[in-house]
């Protein structure tokens, strides 16, 4: 079994209120600003934690997705694939609470529509991502074939 890493950095300077940061992709891929009240309040253009793991969640899911179409000699000629990660804001900080995956598959060969919310379903205990936050957050999976 092959073993792979990926890694990004944080630069950041001050406080968390007034303080900002950049992350930056060891590969090169992105470099993105990030700040605190962007982070809970407006985005103004920047990301936080809880994107960067949509956006995780997202491409894993897609990637598990068609696999597991494939292996059931299936496909799509496109997946749209959008995680919506949601957190509460209390006393005691920050805490995700789902991460909702909503796919559209357009182009559904190899199986019916209607099995499609079952494919999507499965995918998803497929997914390396999801693995990691399933007992963490609520995961909840919104297919459909088009």
């Amino acid at each position: 079994m092959a073993t792979f890493s990926r890694s990004v950095t944080v630069d950041w300077a001050g406080s968390v209120m007034e303080g900002k940061g950049t992350a930056q992709a060891g590969t090169g891929a992105f470099n993105l600003p990030v700040t605190f009240p962007s982070r809970i309040g407006e985005p103004e253009g920047r990301t936080s934690p809880e994107e960067l793991i949509a956006a995780a969640h997202a491409a894993c899911y897609a990637m598990a997705l068609n696999g597991t179409l494939g292996r059931k000699n299936a496909s799509a000629t496109r997946t749209l694939v959008t995680a919506t990660v949601t957190a509460d804001k209390g006393d005691a900080g920050i805490k995700l609470t789902t991460s909702r995956l909503k796919v559209v598959a357009e182009g559904l060969k190899g199986i019916e529509k209607s099995q499609f919310a079952d494919v999507a379903r499965e995918a998803e205990g497929k997914c390396p991502i999801s693995n990691a936050l399933r007992g963490n957050l609520q995961i909840e999976v919104d297919a459909e074939a088009r």
